[in-house]
């Protein structure tokens, strides 16, 4: 995996899901516990897609899909470990929690093709 794709994958995966880790914090004290994954998602998906436009500069569709799957990967992987295990909250898996991987997904492969169709003959790594 080359440095770029690694910062793409790996790097804004982590980074992505650590803010969203942090909002929880925030807003843990401010809101009901069902309302918390509600509250963020509008904030993460903002950040997402500026991700994914300002700071992934590819237009390849293949790159984005190895993104969505790399950030949906470390979205369960870090949200188990970190949460569940770590946080032991009743009943985690919630809808607020499947919307958030489904967005994580599938944000990555709607800007891939919206960028990929935008530049056909320009296919940057």
């Amino acid at each position: 995996m080359n440095n770029s794709l690694f910062k793409d994958v790996i790097g804004w995966g982590v980074g992505l899901w650590f803010i969203g880790y942090l909002l929880g914090f925030v807003f843990f004290p401010l809101l009901p516990l069902s309302l918390i994954g509600w509250a963020i998602t509008p904030i993460g998906v903002v950040i997402t897609l500026w991700v994914l436009f300002k700071r992934i500069k590819s237009t390849l569709f293949q790159r984005y899909l190895l993104i969505a799957f790399g950030w949906v990967l470390i979205a369960i992987v870090c949200d188990y470990l970190f949460l569940v295990l770590l946080l032991n909250p009743e009943n985690y898996y919630k809808p607020a929690v499947f919307l958030y991987y489904a967005l994580t997904f599938t944000l990555p492969l709607a800007v891939g093709w919206y960028k990929s169709r935008k530049n056909p003959t320009r296919h940057a790594a």
